[in-house]
């Protein structure tokens, strides 16, 4: 019985151990203070830390891709999941979140935005604006520069003069039906 005792005093005290999971050992909560860290629990990376995709991310931002049919039609079907409940089908204004309640955006035929650049929409899509808030985290930028050409075309459909249209193409608009 003696020998046995230390044997069973060494086994309770293990099986006593294995109940303790990851839920019951001291931690810090993410925003607490640490006295460990002589301030919050939530450190900052490193100096030079580089994000794994970031210098393909900084390079899609920094070159506005050619407007093509293609470009074109990935930024309507972006506009319409991401622009459209507020901004309207038509860029308006007059979404559907206008209908319930919240305020109305800007319309992009307003003069001031007719005549903002390029990098003034994919910015704003990026950084948010008043009650917008950012989407650059949704929203990829090649998609972001697509909206932005989009955007364009939206604008050029209803401010468009006989003039910007090609010579080839007038014949079709203004000869007999």
């Amino acid at each position: 019985m003696r020998r046995t005792a230390p044997f069973l005093l060494l086994a309770a005290i293990s099986l006593a151990a294995c109940e303790q999971n990851m839920d019951v050992q001291p931690k810090y909560s993410e925003y607490s203070r640490a006295t460990a860290f002589r301030g919050s629990v939530l450190r900052n990376p490193p100096a030079g830390t580089v994000a794994r995709d970031a210098p393909a991310r900084e390079q899609a931002i920094a070159h506005k891709p050619a407007v093509t049919a293609a470009l074109l039609d990935r930024g309507h079907e972006r506009f319409g999941i991401f622009c459209q409940p507020c901004h309207g089908a038509g860029g308006d204004g007059n979404g559907i979140i206008v209908q319930r309640g919240m305020p109305r955006p800007t319309s992009y035929h307003d003069a001031r935005l007719r005549a903002a650049d390029d990098q003034h929409f994919f910015d704003v899509i990026s950084n948010g604006y008043g009650a917008m808030y950012s989407y650059a985290s949704r929203v990829p930028p090649r998609d972001r520069w697509a909206i932005v050409a989009y955007i364009r075309a939206l604008q050029l459909s209803r401010h468009a003069s006989l003039d910007d249209v090609p010579q080839e193409a007038r014949a079709q608009l203004t000869g007999p039906p």
